[in-house]
């Protein structure tokens, strides 16, 4: 009972945040990105690297994350700015290369490689949502709804009906049905959407509302798979304990992590299909 409390709290917590900081403005989006970057890169870092990690590896990290998503942050802030984003960017990936001969914490080809997948599997997806903020908020406010609703719709779903495994290999406990469950609270928030706000999605049409739920829910499924696929293979059950209850950040993002780049695939997508 005290873990469930334990959780509720730190979970309206977190969706407090995340809703504040979208309605809060530009500022307070690309500042909660920043700070959702930073501590997944660190905690990323610690996952993947068992030996001896030094501070100066985690630091040099994190600016990289913070170099990252600024370059498009700083795109959607002012475009004079995107100069400085490039720079800052193409500066760190040299000087993170050429600060490995000067770091001695392990294997230098492993902690660079965990450098560059923590920058493209954490700060680009990051980066794109700070893109797509610029874009629309009102998308990537239904975006995190929907995402939420794809975990809730799969977990009552698969606890209450849940008898064929979707991915036993990576995560035992999740269903067929519990997917499918997940799904259609996407698919019917998609409809929701489009009828009662009609703003939210104003150059798609119903099908097009539908495909981008369809999207989210898939492609949450596998952000949520892939990070349990990294936690198995190294073996831990959770990736950190920032988030009591919920273990570390990389847990409550993995499948914003995959939807930010599918969603923005999928809106380009058709950008480019209307103008054939």
């Amino acid at each position: 009972m005290k873990s469930l409390v334990t959780r509720s709290i730190t979970g309206i917590i977190y969706v407090g945040l995340i809703v504040g900081a979208i309605l809060g403005g530009p500022g307070w989006f690309y500042a909660l990105a920043l700070l959702l970057g930073v501590l997944a890169v660190s905690e990323f870092d610690r996952l993947a690297n068992p030996e001896r990690l030094s501070a100066a590896t985690i630091l040099l990290d994190v600016i990289g994350s913070a170099s990252v998503i600024s370059l498009f942050a700083a795109r959607a802030v002012n475009p004079r700015l995107l100069s400085v984003g490039i720079f800052c960017t193409l500066v760190y990936l040299v000087a993170r290369l050429v600060s490995q001969l000067y770091i001695s914490d392990g294997s230098p080809l492993r902690h660079y490689a965990v450098s560059l997948m923590a920058q493209l599997y954490i700060s680009l997806p990051l980066g794109l949502l700070t893109a797509l903020y610029s874009f629309s908020p009102a998308v990537v406010l239904v975006l995190f709804i929907m995402i939420w609703l794809n975990d809730t719709g799969a977990f009552c779903v698969g606890s209450l009906f849940g008898k064929h495994r979707l991915f036993e290999r990576v995560s035992p406990k999740k269903s067929w049905e519990g997917f499918f469950g997940g799904l259609a609270f996407c698919l019917v928030c998609g409809v929701v959407c489009f009828y009662l706000f009609p703003g939210v999605f104003r150059a798609m049409n119903l099908a097009g509302v539908l495909g981008f739920a369809a999207v989210v829910s898939i492609f949450g499924t596998w952000g949520d798979l892939v990070e349990s696929l990294i936690k198995r293979t190294i073996g831990v059950k959770d990736s950190g304990r920032l988030l009591p209850g919920h273990g570390g950040i990389l847990d409550r993002i993995d499948s914003l992590l995959l939807v930010s780049p599918a969603v923005m695939a999928y809106l380009l997508a058709i950008a480019v299909y209307a103008l054939i």
